[in-house]
């Protein structure tokens, strides 16, 4: 008995130790995403200063070279031509810092996303302990809710429409909403409503009756 107790202690504390090691290297990653996040925005920041010090630049020396020419009785083509250079090279400068500028945001995207991804891994997680799950639907013509408002959709207390995408529209989840083919519904409440609720947005059998 004392050697099972040991061991049922040892496998707990062994359980505890994984963990806090996943927690603490979850919060390091987390920790380490937010700083790179940081460092990027400020280079975007930095990126834009150098643009509008280029187009400052540019519009200082455009304003030096057409004083010049009233004031030294210069060539109108010299002059033209000094401008369409200046312009040129702040140009090519101004469309290499955009391409910088382009990477960087890229980047922060991609580190959002991440951050995003392992938030909804979470709260899956969350969900899944308490039974319940994210469902996300694409409405398909012919389904039962093409054409119905969202009142219309089958009375579930334990599950509800978090939100709706239509095209490039983020839609608010109202009564008087319509949905229509190509919809995509992001219902979230317990697993066994949202089995039931998937055949009214796809027409595919509930996965309920399948069991049975």
């Amino acid at each position: 008995m004392t050697f099972e107790l040991l061991g049922r202690i040892h496998k707990e504390l062994s359980l505890t130790g994984h963990a806090f090691y996943e927690t603490t290297l979850s919060i390091s990653e987390l920790v380490n995403r937010k700083v790179q996040i940081i460092r990027l925005h400020w280079q975007a920041s930095s990126l834009l200063q150098q643009i509008d010090d280029v187009m400052a630049t540019v519009g200082q020396q455009i304003v030096v070279q057409v004083s010049d020419r009233f004031l030294y009785q210069r060539h109108p083509n010299s002059v033209v031509g000094m401008i369409e250079q200046t312009l040129a090279d702040a140009l090519t400068r101004v469309q290499g810092l955009k391409q910088a500028l382009i990477g960087v945001d890229t980047q922060i995207r991609e580190l959002k996303i991440e951050a995003i991804h392992q938030d909804l891994l979470s709260l899956q997680r969350d969900l899944a302990v308490r039974s319940s799950g994210i469902e996300r639907l694409t409405v398909v013509r012919g389904a039962a809710a093409v054409g119905q408002p969202l009142s219309a959709l089958p009375s579930y207390p334990s599950a509800y429409v978090a939100m709706v995408l239509r095209g490039p529209f983020l839609l608010a989840p109202t009564d008087d909403l319509l949905f229509q083919p190509g919809d995509i519904v992001v219902l979230m409440g317990a697993q066994t409503a949202l089995d039931q609720l998937t055949s009214w947005f796809t027409s595919r059998r509930p996965l309920i009756a399948l069991r049975k």
